[in-house]
């Protein structure tokens, strides 16, 4: 019952529903109108939508092979690291592979064999996105956890770089800073870069294994241990100067300078029992979208914000075109409990308005769905906001929603295509043997003429027989003597009388050649 009670209380934060409904629809003296809000997508796991470097170049052990021991057993160097062998490689993406229960497996660095030259590297996790931390990030090591590292931050896709938090076995002597405890901030100082003693002195590899980014420990200063003052935490991010930047990133890096040395100095006789070793990499946060969204979908490679209030944008960042008529502005957290949405409006029109994108100039009040929805919507559009396109178009993927081309026709082949409609990337659904994206070419095997027809022979399935030749693919012309698609039938197995009217052909055709010869040789004699 303890663990599922501590379990709950560090979910606490994440399930919480603050700020998750963008608009809802009501109805008021003046009419019915949408009411906006601020929101914000749910947490999720970001590690599940990184890409990872890891650098220098060749800082990944097994190329070339190369053995290793470990802090418990360091003259027992029976392991190997592979990069050629799938069972013994150790490559970056093992970092955040699913691991089986008791089988950890991890990516590594080269050992320390070039002591005393630092062993130094590198992991960077990308994002292309600007995230909001909403729990811890930790790190967990195998063989012993860095004697000394640092953990950077990028807030423009990697441009910059700035220091989010150091790690030592000796703050002072490795950073020239005081050890200091997140737990020991007060709420004037929660966004202070500190170093930290607590994850980097040796335990041994079977007990800690874990370095900590302590995000919720700098909530609680707000909120409590409990997280029971999530209002007192959403007000201080949203006016404390620089709190809400703290926990926003793009890109994060972490910087191995010195490894685990087993809580001894250096021993310069076995140095294969130094190097990294990281078997998993957990980010928990959210899509930033400046509270203009409550939605963040994973398109083409990249996070996506899906924009509510008339914005638009990666990080509904910006006004959409017709909606400009003031300077863009984040949403905002306060007045709690809904905040501020700061929506974009069109000229002429409340923000609260019904949303046609521009393609309509007239809504119509159902009143028996209670429902707003847009009148006669132009440029190929339809529905209750002129969000979706008429049948035979689709969404051109390179405009707004409020573009006058956001709609194209589908151009689908009348006679290789079943209708004239499309999917949402201009695919049309095709007859049998039809292809293409407009169904205006033919599957192998097939020949088009006013359609798509099965090839009734070819050069290479499908081969006349019996020393047939094919035609356009279209029909096998016979020898005498064999009939049947491929020529694969003799004329005197299905029909005797042919046959024989055949031969006797055959046969008088050579008694005349024969008599006209002899003719010409008594005619020769003769002279």
């Amino acid at each position: 019952m303890l663990h599922l009670v501590a379990f709950l209380l560090h979910c606490l934060p994440l399930a919480m529903g603050h700020y998750d409904i963008c608009k809802s629809w009501v109805t008021t003296d003046d009419g019915p109108s949408w009411e906006f809000y601020a929101c914000q997508p749910k947490a999720m796991r970001m590690k599940d939508y990184v890409t990872v470097r890891v650098d220098p170049p060749g800082i990944s052990c097994g190329d070339p092979p190369e053995r290793f021991c470990t802090h418990e057993n360091p003259y027992l160097c029976s392991n190997e690291c592979d990069a050629s062998n799938p069972d013994l490689a150790h490559p970056p993406k093992l970092m955040f592979d699913k691991e089986d229960e008791g089988l950890a497996t991890y990516w590594q660095s080269v050992t320390w064999s070039r002591y005393p030259e630092p062993l130094l590297a590198n992991i960077t996790l990308s994002w292309n996105k600007s995230i909001e931390l909403t729990d811890d990030i930790v790190v967990t090591f195998e063989y012993g956890r860095p004697t000394i590292m640092m953990l950077e931050k990028s807030l423009d896709n990697g441009r910059t770089w700035h220091p989010y938090q150091y790690y030592a076995d000796d703050c002072m002597e490795a950073f020239g800073m005081p050890a200091r405890r997140v737990r020991d901030l007060s709420t004037t100082s929660a966004n202070r870069i500190i170093c930290t003693e607590e994850y980097s002195r040796w335990a041994g590899s079977k007990k800690e294994k874990n370095v900590r980014l302590e995000v919720r420990d700098r909530f609680a200063i707000f909120a409590g241990q409990d997280f029971r003052n999530m209002d007192n935490l959403y007000t201080r991010l949203e006016s404390a100067k620089g709190l809400k930047d703290f926990f926003t990133v793009t890109d994060l890096r972490m910087r191995l300078l010195r490894p685990a040395l087993g809580g001894t100095y250096v021993q310069r006789e076995n140095l294969y029992k130094y190097f990294y070793a990281v078997s998993n990499i957990e980010v928990t946060g959210r899509c930033k979208c400046n509270l203009h969204a409550n939605l963040c979908s994973f398109k083409e490679g990249t996070l996506q914000c899906e924009c509510e209030h008339n914005t638009t944008g990666q990080d509904c960042g910006k006004c959409k075109k017709n909606f400009r008529t003031r300077s863009w502005r984040a949403g905002s957290y306060l007045p709690l409990p809904n905040g501020s949405p700061n929506a974009c409006a069109a000229a002429g029109t409340a923000a609260g308005n019904c949303e046609c994108y521009g393609h309509s100039n007239r809504c119509s009040y159902i009143d028996f769905l209670n429902v707003v929805t847009c009148v006669s919507c132009k440029h190929n559009t339809r529905g209750q906001h002129c969000q979706h396109c008429r049948l035979g178009f689709y969404r051109n993927g390179s405009a707004e929603l409020d573009d006058e081309n956001v709609c194209i026709e589908c151009n689908c082949n009348q006679i290789g295509s079943l209708h004239d409609r499309c999917n949402e990337t201009g695919y049309c659904e095709c007859r049998e043997g039809a292809a293409g994206p407009k169904c205006d070419d033919c599957l192998p095997n097939y020949y088009w003429r006013q359609g798509c027809f099965p090839n009734v022979c070819d050069e290479e399935l499908l081969i006349c027989q019996n020393g047939g030749t094919c035609y356009q693919n279209q029909r096998c012309i016979c020898p005498a003597g064999y009939k049947g698609v491929l020529c694969e039938q003799s004329k005197c197995d299905s029909d005797t009388k042919a046959c024989n009217s055949a031969s006797s052909t055959y046969l008088s055709l050579t008694t005349f050649l024969i008599s006209a010869l002899i003719f010409q040789l008594r005619h020769l004699l003769d002279f």
